[in-house]
């Protein structure tokens, strides 16, 4: 899946509690389970910040279309 979460991280225009938690989620040590709990984390900031739709946000930082904004 492509997915803009490197870029996003490094984006000053990106909320910093999105690049934060995108950073986490792509840290070397970060379980499946973790990572997916932190890209879930910057879907839903970017989604409440970005006022993009829940499938855009999700799709940008590399989710499935599993859960829900």
């Amino acid at each position: 899946m492509l997915t803009m979460a490197p870029l996003l991280m490094h984006s000053p225009d990106v909320p910093a509690q999105v690049r934060e938690a995108l950073r986490a989620a792509y840290d070397s040590d970060a379980e499946p389970d973790e990572r997916d709990e932190h890209l879930r984390n910057a879907a839903h900031l970017l989604f409440q910040e970005g006022g993009l739709p829940c499938a855009d946000v999700k799709e940008l930082v590399g989710l499935a279309s599993c859960c829900d904004c």
